[in-house]
């Protein structure tokens, strides 16, 4: 049976990715039935919600995008520069470690999860050929944008015809970082200098993630690019954040989910 794209859950989306064929999404935290620090829309299956209620947001999502759930893949990430070229489900409960998704399968909805994290989303809508990517600091200075990009290649994108939209993510203004994370940058690239700024604190640098993942990406040739512009950590009502979390010492945080799928 196949199914229509419906929007049934909130979610913002981009013209850059807007194209025939393909649907894609980046869901907020709205529109799902998680309670607590987990309301609502909490994708996070690793998460210590109820994996219940983590189900049925998961539904909803894949409802909105025109897929049935059990074809609606995220992957276990684990920060890494790893794709996966996916073409069906995997068997239940065997989620593959990686930290990208491509495919160029008719029905699969290809999702990565993010509180801070960037989450991109790729299409070259010309060769139907589609991708997502989780990209933290680690993600992205070890060349999972990269490697995603490739993985399209190899399976019939143009380079230079991939859109890729950066979903929401914590902000430069939001994103302290002590010295040692900014000698880690510096040391591979001396010229990543620049997307540090001067923080309030002493000897601690604010963090331009973003401007960090669109730069990476621009380098490697992506043919567009565009950031969504909305802060994870800023926006409570909107989106979960793993370091808004950590600083009011609460127990968990929800999970987003984007997502892009061939239908």
């Amino acid at each position: 049976m196949n199914m229509a794209f419906r929007e049934t859950v909130p979610a913002l989306r981009c013209g850059l990715l807007t194209a025939p064929g393909v649907a894609h999404a980046f869901f907020t935290r709205e529109g799902g039935v998680s309670q607590g620090v987990y309301a609502s829309l909490n994708g996070g299956v690793g998460s210590r919600d109820n994996s219940q209620a983590v189900a049925e947001n998961r539904r909803r999502m894949a409802e909105s995008l025109g897929v049935r759930s059990a074809r609606f893949l995220v992957p276990y990430q684990i920060h890494s520069p790893d794709v996966i070229h996916v073409e069906e489900p995997w068997p239940p409960g065997e989620r593959p470690r990686a930290d990208a998704l491509v495919t160029r399968a008719r029905g699969l909805a290809l999702g990565v999860t993010g509180a801070d994290c960037g989450m991109i989303l790729f299409s070259d809508a010309r060769a139907q050929v589609i991708g997502a990517c989780h990209a933290g600091w680690k993600g992205a200075l070890t060349g999972v944008l990269e490697a995603t990009m490739d993985a399209m290649v190899r399976i019939g994108a143009a380079r230079e015809n991939i859109s890729a939209v950066l979903g929401p993510a914590i902000g430069p203004a939001s994103y302290e970082v002590g010295p040692e994370f900014v000698a880690r940058f510096v040391e591979a690239s001396p010229g990543y200098a620049r997307f540090f700024d001067e923080s309030m604190r002493a000897g601690h640098s604010l963090f331009d993630l973003p401007g960090f993942i669109g730069m990476r990406l621009i380098g490697a040739g992506i043919g567009k690019f565009k950031n969504l512009g909305f802060d994870t950590y800023s926006n409570e009502e909107r989106f979960y954040s793993y370091r808004r979390c950590v600083h009011r010492a609460e127990p968990d945080y929800g999970r987003l989910v984007a997502a892009i799928a061939l239908v």
